[in-house]
């Protein structure tokens, strides 16, 4: 027990250390190291890690890891204006549907289960066939796939403080409805709701990686980390094991990182999860 007491607050500690340096270097890496997207080098292609390339070359001699770096940048752009888009979007229909309840709420909600009952990653391919693979059909694709949980989280929220007391009293006390939003309601929806955009990151990080990897994302020769391991393919049967292998792990430390630093504040927020891990 004394082992996992330590643990527990320098995980996160960890986790929050290596998103500051992942959000760090893809900030900087255009200044430290500019990358041709499309220039090639044949004379050291498929080369294996030293010190020279860290993360060795690809099949067209590209530098692995430099690539990776880029294709972070890409991934975490894509993951955080995405999950900004769908907490928007899920924030204004679980606030319409849990502020004015009955048929307007019933209906909404009839809506969330439809949509939640298709395939997001099958909706999401669908919403970028049509809109032609871009940055900014991913992004959207995305959005409008992921804002569910944060309607869901958005309504259940508001239907319970609308039946607490000191709703009640403000209303007595001749508080208008916009006053009761803004200094009753938004105080106490607000950390909930940026802490689901913040466990969406992954989630949207992720679901940009498979649509690159389907060659739904960025044109091929752009660095992406979905476009990367796509191409490590093949490289794969010739021996080059370094060219998808690299990618993969700078995607799964990425978003576990933030996953971990999420998960920590969910535990802060909520008083009940916080006794029983005696923090």
């Amino acid at each position: 027990m004394a082992e996992l007491a330590w643990s527990r607050p320098r995980m996160p500690s960890v986790a929050g250390a290596v998103l500051v340096v992942a959000i760090g270097v893809t900030l900087l890496i255009p200044l430290i190291a500019p990358l041709d997207q499309s220039a090639v080098a044949l004379d050291r292609v498929s080369l294996p890690p030293s010190l020279a390339h860290p993360g060795g070359t690809d099949d067209l001699g590209r530098d692995v890891l430099l690539r990776s770096l880029y294709g972070l940048r890409v991934s975490l752009l894509v993951g955080v204006v995405a999950a900004i888009t769908a907490t928007v979007l899920g924030g204004l229909i679980g606030g319409v549907s849990g502020l004015l309840g009955g048929w307007p709420d019933r209906i909404l909600m009839r809506v969330v289960d439809t949509v939640a009952a298709l395939p997001h990653l099958l909706l999401g391919i669908f919403i970028v066939a049509m809109l032609r693979p871009s940055l900014g059909a991913v992004i959207l694709s995305i959005g409008l796939t992921h804002w569910l949980s944060t309607a869901r989280i958005v309504r259940s929220e508001l239907l319970s403080l609308r039946t607490r007391l000191f709703i009640d009293a403000a209303v007595s006390g001749g508080a208008s409805r916009i006053r009761v939003l803004t200094r009753h309601l938004l105080p106490h929806v607000l950390p909930k709701i940026a802490l689901a955009t913040t466990l969406m990151v992954p989630h949207a990080v992720w679901h940009e990686t498979s649509l690159s990897f389907l060659g739904l994302g960025l044109p091929p020769h752009l660095a992406s980390l979905g476009n990367m391991i796509n191409d490590g393919q093949r490289s794969l049967f010739t021996g080059a094991w370094w060219a998808s292998l690299v990618p993969g792990l700078v995607i799964i430390v990425v978003t576990l990182a933030v996953a971990a630093v999420a998960a920590r504040w969910r535990d802060r927020l909520d008083p009940r999860v916080r006794a029983e891990l005696n923090l």
